[in-house]
């Protein structure tokens, strides 16, 4: 078994497989992929102590505004409600993409979207990060550290978030972003493909974004295209949030799931 189906097709093939990729095809029939769940009691809008202003599916415009006030002013962000507040919480390593990141992230800014980073990794990554955001005060904030409460108060209190992964098995933190409200900007890889469904503007359908290529710009436009959205159409935006927050990003469904294969294999049912 792995964490998505998506990734379990993946590793099937050159790209993905690191030599193992022709013995997984060979008992394919072996492979399931199933997805992750995060934990709901501690990511929850409506429950979180780790946050200036709780909210759910029916208050998120008031929360989520007066999270965000909170942590532009605690970033030392221009207190902004009409600025795009992007946010990657990641390990800084090449593949979460972060050479995409760093390639039109000041492109991003120029645009008017303030950036919030939250991670630690690679020296390179880190060094580039917190050099980007000292020539961009008031609009970007590297945090070069690991703080559970601060990802929380990150989560609540964006609009968009980031994750333009080179591969991802699973991913959590587009789960948790959604249950938030926050509207996710993926690479169409691994679960990020499972879990986020693009928006599309003909049928209204979709929960965030996504882009197919490990392209720097066609990461850029799909990103802008999202802060269109945001600026000059609330309709569509409040509906994107409602359909994420509708999610059930359990692990219930999941259980069930690894319940239902494990009795297949066995012939036994599992209480």
């Amino acid at each position: 078994t792995t964490v998505s189906p998506t990734y379990a097709y993946e590793i099937m093939t050159d790209y993905y497989g690191e030599g193992l990729n022709y013995t997984l095809q060979k008992y394919a029939y072996k492979v399931s992929g199933i997805l992750n769940g995060i934990n709901d009691l501690e990511y929850n809008p409506k429950k979180d102590d780790k946050n200036p202003v709780k909210y759910d599916i029916k208050t998120y415009q008031k929360g989520k505004a007066a999270c965000k006030e909170s942590l532009q002013k605690q970033l030392g962000l221009e207190v902004n409600p009409g600025a795009p507040l992007c946010a990657m919480i990641s390990r800084l390593v090449d593949q979460k993409g972060l050479d995409l990141l760093l390639y039109v992230l000041d492109e991003m800014l120029y645009d008017g979207m303030q950036i919030v980073i939250l991670g630690t990794g690679d020296n390179y990554y880190e060094r580039a990060l917190v050099d980007t955001a000292n020539r961009n005060p008031g609009k970007m904030c590297a945090c070069i550290d690991f703080d559970a409460g601060l990802a929380h108060t990150i989560y609540a209190g964006a609009d968009i978030f980031l994750m333009p992964s080179l591969f991802e098995p699973c991913g959590l933190s587009q789960l948790v972003s959604m249950a938030y409200g926050t509207v996710p900007v993926v690479r169409e890889t691994g679960g990020l493909k499972d879990t986020v469904v693009p928006y599309n503007e003909f049928t209204g359908e979709g929960n965030g974004f996504s882009f197919a290529n490990i392209n720097a710009h066609e990461f850029l436009f799909v990103t802008k295209y999202a802060c269109d959205l945001y600026r000059n159409h609330k309709d569509v935006w409040d509906k994107l949030i409602k359909t994420g927050m509708s999610g059930d990003y359990s692990w219930k469904k999941s259980a069930k799931e690894y319940a239902g294969l494990y009795s297949l294999i066995t012939g036994m049912p599992l209480e």
